[in-house]
């Protein structure tokens, strides 16, 4: 396979499918380690649980990352029925499980569609929010409870893809800002039996999907062999 042509000098606007347990932050570095660039972020950052697309901006491209934030998201996921958790995710333990197998199909696509179009979304109190100059998580993780704002956000579609209870998979295509942690809590709460996230991956940012995107070490790899000097014989 052809070593690709990175741009170095002008920069370059990549797709990584962020790996399971990476912040955002830790690509972003890995990435600024191997190019040896200054000059480069993530438009739009997922939680450490998460995988899926990450768009990575270098040089002049990080001029474009607001424009990359603002597009629609696609996600597809896992989320658990008759359970919460403090962070809303799998992060922190579960609660006990309550009974949820009294639920029908229509109840949850009810649920689902109510959740459907603008809403006000209370963001998690695990989260990168500001709250006084201080990511929301930090205090969360010290037991301190901050106000929140809740924020507009706009659900384009909240799809289910599988029932097996207490598990149910789903897609959801919605605007910029929107946390599906939240959209996993009301959800759970609309039904009355609380729920949490089990899993979640991004598919897609605007027109860029993760099918097109580079697993990590591949790219890693392919920027350390670009930068090499050609071969002289």
């Amino acid at each position: 396979m052809p070593t690709p042509a990175f741009n170095f000098e002008t920069g370059e606007v990549l797709l990584v499918n962020k790996p399971f347990g990476w912040t955002s932050f830790d690509v972003v570095n890995k990435l600024r380690f191997a190019m040896k660039v200054k000059k480069i972020g993530h438009a739009g950052t997922l939680d450490p649980l998460a995988t899926g697309l990450l768009v990575i901006c270098t040089g002049k491209f990080t001029k474009q990352i607001e424009q990359f934030q603002a597009q629609e998201k696609e996600y597809t996921g896992t989320l658990v029925l008759g359970q919460t958790t403090p962070s809303d995710d799998a992060e922190t333990e579960p609660t006990p499980p309550v009974p949820v197998h009294h639920l029908t199909p229509a109840q949850l696509a009810a649920a689902a569609q109510g959740l459907t179009g603008p809403l006000s979304q209370m963001p998690p109190m695990f989260s990168a929010v500001k709250v006084g100059g201080e990511r929301l998580y930090k205090k969360a993780r010290r037991g301190e409870v901050a106000e929140l704002a809740p924020r507009a956000v706009h659900i384009h579609e909240f799809a289910l893809t599988r029932i097996s209870l207490p598990e149910v998979d789903f897609r959801v295509v919605c605007s910029k800002g929107t946390y599906i942690r939240s959209l996993a809590r009301d959800f759970g709460a609309a039904l009355g039996v609380g729920a949490y996230l089990r899993a979640l991956c991004r598919t897609r940012n605007g027109a860029l999907a993760l099918a097109n995107a580079w697993e990590l070490e591949p790219l890693v790899e392919a920027i350390k062999a670009a930068r090499l000097p050609p071969a002289t014989g």
